[in-house]
């Protein structure tokens, strides 16, 4: 028996071309329609715009190694595009290493927070008795 026509073009699309993730088998379970929404609004920077096949690759494979997201396949199938379209391995672990930055964010967030913390903690000690804290 053979399997039927995916009735879905994106959908389509997308495994035809090997971009397909597992994970959306779920979504398509549960509302194909959804899923063809968001496949055909992801295909838009993908196949219009002024950036190169090449740059676009670079940047999703920012997008999938950042520390918000560490999807693993999608790195994988993103630097297998950037190499076919032209990119070097080298501008591809430059890409890695911007990408690695997001982390320090962390802790430009968190220690303001807690050297604000520290000092709100030294004040309450002191009390309005403490002449220092007028």
């Amino acid at each position: 028996m053979t399997e039927a026509a995916e009735p879905y073009p994106q959908t389509r699309a997308h495994r035809e071309a090997g971009d397909w993730n597992p994970l959306w088998e779920k979504f398509r379970e549960f509302d194909p329609d959804f899923l063809e929404a968001y496949l055909a609004f992801r295909a838009v920077p993908q196949t219009k715009g002024p950036l190169e096949r090449k740059h676009k690759e670079l940047i999703l494979i920012a997008v999938n190694a950042a520390t918000t997201h560490l999807y693993g396949p999608g790195v994988r199938r993103h630097v297998r595009n950037a190499l076919e379209a032209g990119a070097t391995a080298e501008e591809i672990l430059e890409t890695i290493q911007l990408t690695s930055i997001i982390g320090i964010h962390a802790c430009n967030l968190a220690l303001p927070i807690l050297e604000e913390e520290i000092q709100a903690l030294r004040d309450a000690d002191r009390g309005p008795s403490d002449p220092a804290a007028s």
